[in-house]
């Protein structure tokens, strides 16, 4: 990964040179004249797509979960010392289900994939509409389900859709979706033929509790086959996290990438990425920016769309919904 230089973001911001619309009409054109695309993706942009982790959608799922142990949103949820692995897989499996492998409401990450993808066959050497590589800290792999190759995507925080041993003794990770969907299946959830995940309802349509189970079989609890340990989500929260051989051969992939656009004309398109983890995506996208001349920034975010002032004249800043950007394009 490239190291970055920006040790924070007190220093001289701008957003971006020109109106609104002048910087838009000028992403229509990056997008189009762009050698390659490095699409750097955060939370944001599967807020934009949906994937929202408190409010109704939470609600409807977790309300049970919030009136006994009293936390309100998705995420805080997944750090709750529950008292069982029952009750931890119980609450996982249906946080895993609706935020891996369905698709979110809205078809943010197909409209992406319309604008620089559409002839890609999987492969790196084949020509996609526009070349282009994804870096995300995402770990709902929505990119892969609106279409985006495998090989063209660089998960580097994990994924909702593995499990890996939890001490860990070794590091390889393992599919889960096969016992997720037993797990939700046996708290009385069912699968709809879109594969949403249904819960029993009232007659006045809101979920009804009384009919879910708060924990799963204990024969469903997940163990780690080689050392017996239970396992844990493949996601990375603290030094147990495991990268795995796929994880190395995607960070290799996406070095090569860049090394094969040096100095090109690259568009680094960021997308949602918040202030949490900047040295991923952000500070590499305006380091990468300023060391290419050819190189050229675009910051899509709902209310944190700035740039260095040292990059605002090879900047792009557009403050607002991604979707709704995506879809003036």
């Amino acid at each position: 990964m490239p190291g970055y230089r920006f040790a924070g973001m007190n220093g001289d911001i701008s957003k971006g040179v020109g109106t609104r619309e002048e910087q838009l009409e000028r992403l229509k054109k990056e997008l189009e004249s762009a050698d390659a695309v490095v699409i750097g993706a955060g939370a944001g942009i599967s807020t934009s797509a949906g994937f929202i982790y408190a409010g109704g959608r939470f609600d409807k799922y977790f309300k049970d979960f919030s009136d006994k142990f009293g936390f309100r949103d998705m995420y805080s949820g997944g750090f709750y010392p529950y008292s069982t692995l029952e009750e931890n897989w119980a609450y996982w499996s249906r946080n895993i289900y609706i935020n891996r492998f369905v698709k979110p409401p809205k078809p943010v990450y197909e409209r992406l994939y319309e604008l620089v993808d559409g002839r890609n066959k999987g492969d790196l050497s084949s020509q996609p509409k526009k070349d282009y590589f994804i870096l995300t800290t995402n770990v709902d792999h929505q990119f892969r389900k609106a279409g985006f190759s495998k090989r063209r995507i660089f998960y580097t925080q994990g994924d909702y859709g593995l499990w890996q041993c939890s001490k860990p003794c070794h590091k390889r990770t393992y599919d889960n979706k096969d016992k997720v969907i037993k797990m939700v299946l046996s708290q009385g959830f069912s699968i709809g033929d879109d594969g949403e995940l249904i819960p029993p309802m009232k007659e006045n349509g809101e979920t009804d509790f009384d009919k879910l189970s708060m924990s799963v079989p204990s024969g469903l609890v997940p163990y780690c086959p080689v050392c017996g340990e239970p396992m844990s989500m493949n996601l990375r929260a603290d030094n147990t996290f495991v990268e795995d051989e796929g994880w190395h051969e995607a960070a290799g992939n996406y070095e090569e990438f860049l090394d094969s656009y040096s100095g090109q004309h690259i568009l680094f398109l960021e997308l949602g990425v918040g202030g949490n983890t900047p040295v991923i995506i952000k500070y590499p996208f305006w380091n990468l920016t300023e060391d290419n001349i050819n190189a050229v920034y675009a910051c899509l975010n709902y209310g944190e769309a700035f740039c260095p002032k040292d990059i605002e004249d090879r900047s792009i800043c557009l403050d607002g919904d991604i979707g709704e950007i995506l879809e003036e394009l």
